[in-house]
């Protein structure tokens, strides 16, 4: 066992064991905080985009911090992990935000408008697809910690 996690340590395995541990944990939470608000449990939240924590941050922010703690906070592939993070953070609290408001809105257009007669589906869009810039930041700052936590723990004897 111990020579596995040598071969992890200061790897490029590190940082995918790190995100995909993120990304898990990220999810599991966030399946318990969505189950524990509706008073009823929500295994669809496993697989599901959207709500807290964020598991898109927290997965590329274990990877960012992973880069860091391995190439060093200086570093040119630390900064382009950083970019990269930007990038998915925006997007997951801007961009699919502003498409998570526009499902609520056709959702309840569609349910005002359709009959009992109508001939179209009554296929509801997804609402849950972006996050709330607070999401967004717990995630963060859980895949970092997820990420320092994995690191020490493979660099303690």
């Amino acid at each position: 066992m111990e020579s596995l996690f040598i071969r992890i340590y200061a790897t490029g395995y590190e940082v995918l064991v790190a995100s995909i541990i993120a990304n898990i944990l990220a999810q599991i939470t966030k399946t318990i905080t969505y189950s524990m608000s509706k008073k009823k449990f929500h295994s669809n939240m496993l697989i599901s985009t959207g709500g807290m924590p964020s598991s898109h941050s927290a997965t590329i922010c274990a990877m960012a911090t992973s880069v860091g703690l391995i190439e060093g906070w200086s570093s040119v592939s630390f900064a382009i992990a950083c970019c990269v993070a930007g990038v998915v953070m925006y997007d997951a609290a801007g961009v699919r935000r502003a498409a998570s408001r526009q499902a609520w809105v056709l959702n309840l257009m569609l349910k005002e408008l359709l009959s009992e007669n109508h001939k179209l589906k009554k296929e509801r869009l997804k609402e849950l697809l972006g996050h709330t810039p607070t999401e967004v930041l717990a995630g963060a700052v859980f895949g970092s910690i997820i990420s320092f936590l994995f690191h020490f723990l493979l660099t303690t004897p």
